[in-house]
């Protein structure tokens, strides 16, 4: 057994709790402590399921596919709710604990529709009613005539 891996107390615990080993028909299941153990190994070391090594765990569909019927069927969820309800009764279990685990990553701008810096170039951006209201000079209609210079 290598680290990470259940020890045979823990197996004990679990083994009541995983679904029936032989299925009513079809072709014999891989023995769940070798699946369980390479899920352990999958979720643990963090890499992809085809990267299993066969030799040590088997096929990674295997155990990939069983890992997944088992979160369909409740399984997980029936262990942590098993295993929350033994540790609650020793008196193991401490409910005024809590951890909170958050990351923050600060996504780019477009990601949550910003349309961009209210000030692009130095000059503020007009709004869609401010650009009707003034439009720009160059189609503005004829200019009054310049009076000439000597006139002022």
């Amino acid at each position: 057994m290598s680290r990470g891996e259940p020890t045979d107390a823990q197996w004990k615990r679990l083994a009541g709790l995983l679904p029936l080993q032989p299925p009513a028909r079809g072709r014999p299941n891989m023995d769940h402590r070798l699946v369980l153990d390479g899920i352990c190994w999958v979720l643990r070391t963090g890499v992809p399921w085809r990267e299993v090594p066969r030799e040590r765990f088997g096929s990674w569909k295997t155990l990939s596919s069983r890992f997944y019927r088992w979160q369909e069927a409740g399984i997980w969820a029936r262990i942590l709710r098993q295993l929350q309800a033994e540790a609650h009764e020793d008196g193991r279990l401490d409910w005024t604990l809590h951890y909170v685990d958050a990351s923050v990553v600060r996504a780019h701008q477009h990601a949550a529709r910003a349309r961009g810096t209210p000030h692009k170039g130095g000059k503020p951006k007009r709004s869609g009613a401010a650009r009707e209201v003034s439009r720009p000079s160059s189609t503005s209609g004829p200019r009054a005539e310049a009076a000439p210079s000597s006139l002022r």
